[in-house]
């Protein structure tokens, strides 16, 4: 299967093929759901050419110029993640920092034979930002971005599996890619491979689901769990992964036993202290139980889960001064959107968000509920004092932007 070159859409615009059918996959979102996501591995030939989103003229930008700090870089070595020691060191005159990268120790270690992973890369690099950010709202699961950079004929990591969904994206040199069914499937975030290290080094042995070589523009998709390890062929290998920090039915679980929890709280029975001198009683183990079963019956946990997931992204960026220009030369006719990204939701009067909440009058609710469409409004439509306040509060951004 191979999928559409082609630029990737601003996150908040409708399009006609999402980023998984044009650039990952070539499955249109439905297909992917029903065939491919969470059940098995996925590889795709020639999925897109993602020059637009990050090369080596990327990597040596990051590691040499932009003064990044750990833990946005680690390095592996023969399996093993190096202590950061090895390649920082302080900043210079002005920089009163002592973690800062320092390129020619890793220079010294990427020549013999050390991988270098740049992490959390949605943050430093704004293609791969734009591209995570449209793939999170496409999926509806938070998503993040490292890079691996390997060395020819070496390999960063042994067999293991991880905790998140990935894709995996080949952007320069070529790689070996084995890949082996799981040995504890879908495992939680708090279950990592190295609980199961001899189940995994054992399957590791047998024959391979997928063994192939990723060349530029492939992409290889992996549910959590799916054993993986990757080689270097003869030449420098850099790849993308996404990982896709997903939300699952023990995740609603938590949010239920929370929201039940709470209530306990002001029932005064539940509250009570327990007889003196002596485990509780069956009878009392029976109340408990059935206050609990009740109140899990009641709970609501849609307004803890969705703060949960509010507080696992990042709104878009928001540039100070133009936003400041932007309150400023407010007018009638002044273009504005919502913030991509805010995972804004109205519960009644109030407006819900990752930079905070904001009550309205009755009468500026349908000016704020047409907002969460995503489209570009004026000021004059939603009326100077809302849109004034909104602009404040980096909840709306200038239209052009």
């Amino acid at each position: 299967m191979t999928g559409s070159p082609g630029d990737f859409p601003d996150p908040g615009t409708p399009t006609g093929a999402g980023i998984l059918e044009r650039r990952l996959t070539g499955l249109d979102l439905d297909v992917f759901a029903r065939d491919v996501w969470s059940r098995t591995a996925l590889l795709t030939r020639h999925a897109s050419d993602f020059s637009d989103v990050f090369d080596a003229g990327a990597v040596d930008e990051l590691l040499a110029r932009r003064g990044l700090r750990t833990p946005f870089l680690r390095v592996a070595k023969n399996g093993a993640v190096l202590p950061e020691s090895s390649y920082t060191s302080p900043g210079g005159v002005g920089a009163t920092i002592s973690d800062q990268l320092d390129d020619t120790k890793l220079w010294r270690l990427f020549a013999d034979g050390a991988t270098l992973v740049l992490q959390a890369l949605q943050r430093t690099w704004a293609p791969v930002g734009e591209l995570c950010a449209a793939l999170g709202a496409e999926l509806g699961h938070p998503v993040q971005a490292n890079a691996y950079i390997t060395p020819p004929q070496n390999q960063g990591f042994d067999d293991h599996y991880d905790v998140h969904d990935v894709f995996v994206i080949q952007i320069q040199g070529s790689k070996r890619w084995l890949v082996h069914e799981p040995v504890h499937r879908d495992p939680l975030r708090d279950q990592p491979w190295t609980e199961h290290r001899a189940a995994v080094a054992e399957a590791a042995q047998g024959p391979a689901y997928i063994d192939t070589v990723l060349e530029p523009g492939d992409v290889l998709y992996l549910p959590r769990g799916w054993l993986h390890a990757a080689r270097a062929k003869g030449e420098v290998s850099v790849h993308l992964t996404l990982g896709v920090h997903v939300w699952t039915r023990y995740a609603l679980a938590e949010q239920l036993a929370e929201a039940a929890l709470a209530a306990l709280r002001e029932d005064p029975w539940t509250r009570a202290t327990l007889p003196l001198g002596a485990d509780a009683t069956a009878e009392v183990l029976d109340g408990v139980r059935a206050r609990l079963t009740a109140a899990v019956a009641d709970a609501d946990p849609a307004p803890l889960f969705h703060r949960t997931r509010r507080g696992q992204g990042r709104p878009a960026p928001l540039g100070p001064l133009a936003q400041l220009a932007a309150v400023d030369a407010l007018a009638p006719e002044s273009p504005v959107r919502l913030r991509d990204a805010l995972a804004a939701r109205l519960e009644g009067a109030r407006l819900m968000t990752r930079v905070g909440w904001l009550d309205f009058p009755a009468a500026d609710l349908p000016a704020v509920t047409r907002l969460l469409d995503g489209g570009v409004r004026t000021a004059g439509d939603l009326g100077l004092p809302l849109a004034g306040r909104l602009l404040r509060a980096g909840v709306l951004l200038p239209g052009g932007q």
